[in-house]
This record gives C-alpha cells, sequence and structure tokens, in this order.
C-alpha cells in the first residue's frame, strides 16, 4: 500500500520558498510531504508531529536516511507549543499541515470508511477512550443530529438520528456496513447512487467528533502565530468545507501578521487527480508574515 501525498511539489515548494531551514510538518503520516522537504532542502532540519502511531511508525522508517535532520513526534498538533519547547525552539520557518486522512488510516480495519467492513472505532489515537461506537450508540438523539448536522452537513440529519436511535434500542450498531447500509435505508430510492455515498457525509461527522479535529485545527492555527519569524509560512491542505472555512478565517483575521501568497486555493491537476482520486478535493492555501504578531 503506497501513500500518496497530496499536491507534494505544490505543498514542499511554497513551504521552502522563503529560505529558511526550520520546519514543521504538524501532520507527518506517510511523511511523503516531509521527505521531499528534507530532500529538496539539505540543510533543512524537520520536526515532524502525528497522533496516530501507525503512521509514526511508517514515518520513521520513510525518514531513515535523514538520521540526524528529524525528530518525531507521537502527539496532537493543537500541543505544537509544548513539542517546540521540548526541542527548545522559539522560532520556525514554516508550519505544513495536510488534514486529509491517510490512505493507511482509510485502508485499516479502524472504521475510517464504511467500504471496508470493521468495528466502529474512527480514532486516530487508539490510546484515547472515545470511539465512534460510543458516539452512535451512547449520545442522544439531539447530540446526533447536531454533529450530523454541523460537522457533516447532512441535510437528512433529523432523520438519519432517528433511526440509529430507533435501530439500536434492539441492538447496538457495531460495524461500518451496519451503520452504511442503516443510513442508505433512510436516503429515498433515488438519491441512494448519486455521486456521494449517502453515509459519507455522516462517517465525516462521526471521524471529526471522535477525534476534535476542528477544535484542534484551531488550537494549532492559532499557536502557530507564537512561534513565526518574519518571511515564515504556514501552509494548508483541507478537503472539506469546514477546514477549510476555518483556515481562510485564520488567515483573514490575522492580516495585519500574514500575505496571502495563494490568491486562489491551489488544486491538483487533472492528472493528479487521475493518479490519485482521493486528491480531488484538495485545496492548498498558504501565507507568509509580513509583520511578528506576538
Amino acid at each position: 500500500m503506497k501513500h500518496i501525498p497530496v499536491l507534494l511539489e505544490e505543498a514542499t515548494s511554497l513551504l521552502l520558498g522563503n529560505g529558511g531551514n526550520i520546519y514543521v510538518d504538524c501532520t507527518v503520516g506517510g511523511a511523503g510531504h516531509a521527505k521531499r522537504i528534507l530532500e529538496k532542502n539539505r540543510k533543512a532540519f524537520l520536526i515532524g508531529i502525528d497522533i496516530d502511531e501507525e503512521a509514526l511508525e511508517i514515518a520513521e522508517s520513510v525518514l531513515q536516511q535523514f538520521k540526524g535532520r528529524y525528530v518525531l513526534y507521537k502527539a496532537n498538533f493543537a500541543d505544537l507549543d509544548l513539542i517546540l519547547k521540548e526541542e527548545n525552539i522559539k522560532e520556525v520557518d514554516g508550519f505544513l499541515f495536510d488534514l486529509g486522512v491517510s490512505l493507511f488510516q482509510i485502508k485499516s480495519k479502524r472504521g475510517f470508511s464504511f467500504q471496508i467492513e470493521a468495528p466502529l472505532d474512527m480514532r486516530m489515537d487508539k490510546e484515547q477512550k472515545l470511539t465512534a461506537y460510543k458516539v452512535v450508540n451512547e449520545y442522544s438523539e439531539k447530540e446526533l443530529i447536531k454533529i450530523f448536522k454541523d460537522f457533516g452537513e447532512e441535510k437528512l440529519s433529523r432523520r438519519i438520528a432517528k433511526a440509529i436511535v430507533h435501530r439500536r434500542r434492539r441492538k447496538p450498531i457495531e460495524t461500518t456496513k451496519e451503520l452504511a447500509d442503516l443510513i442508505v435505508s433512510v436516503y429515498p430510492p433515488k438519491a441512494r447512487y448519486g455521486r456521494i455515498h449517502p453515509a459519507t457525509r455522516v462517517f465525516q461527522a462521526l471521524r471529526i467528533e471522535v477525534n476534535r479535529e476542528l477544535d484542534n485545527l484551531k488550537k494549532a492555527l492559532d499557536k502557530t502565530l507564537n512561534f513565526l519569524r518574519l518571511r515564515s509560512r504556514v501552509v494548508v491542505i483541507s478537503f472539506h468545507s469546514l477546514e477549510d472555512r476555518i483556515v481562510k478565517r485564520f488567515f483573514k483575521s490575522n492580516s495585519d501578521v500574514f500575505h496571502l501568497i495563494t490568491k486562489k486555493p491551489v488544486v491538483p491537476s487533472a492528472q493528479e487527480i487521475r493518479r490519485n482520486p482521493s486528491s480531488r478535493s484538495a485545496k492548498l492555501r498558504a501565507v507568509e508574515v509580513i509583520m511578528k504578531s506576538r
């Protein structure tokens, strides 16, 4: 199973365009971007962060040839300030966030995909207690509606939440297939075979809830401000409108600090989408620091 980093050349070129040497890959994953950063800039030192222990094992094997030029941390990127203090680094030249779920996670038996039968888990950090199973089987109908609406932008949130609560009274919903089949049954027959599978939005919502993805993204972006020097860059690849909205809002609310490098988001080429269909929804935005904020 080969990990294919999204917008590889675009992201790394923008990140390294300021000529610096200290970079933080906040979502190191399979280390595709990290490897390219270290290849392109032979003086670069990279701090790689990921909450997923399995991803870090892969990253370590990919980056072996660059020993001494990188360090990896198992942590949430919302704690990037603690990591940089641990490394005694006060300023960095750039932060990279690739917010997509990795192919390793999608293909794993951890419940990220409705296309693979697996337990309802969805934890990126296997040490945490909250799972998709707990959300689906223990949250109230009102809480489920809110999650599906806010994090999935699901139009049938009420009907799906009601169907889940009704079903779990008889027996807990335990697998991805059980949940996906239930969601499909709620959809009108004509709407079941559109471009997007009916379960897509609910699975996205559950993953965001389980991993607190949006809250952690807001915290992490805000914390970058404490470590940016003049000409430092922040590059973010998002994969759905909720993430992209947070990124745009962060850049806009700090427009006195940042110069927007990407007037419009950078998107994958038709060739990249053919090679890697999961890249089709990616949007890259990048800024450079023009004034120190703190």
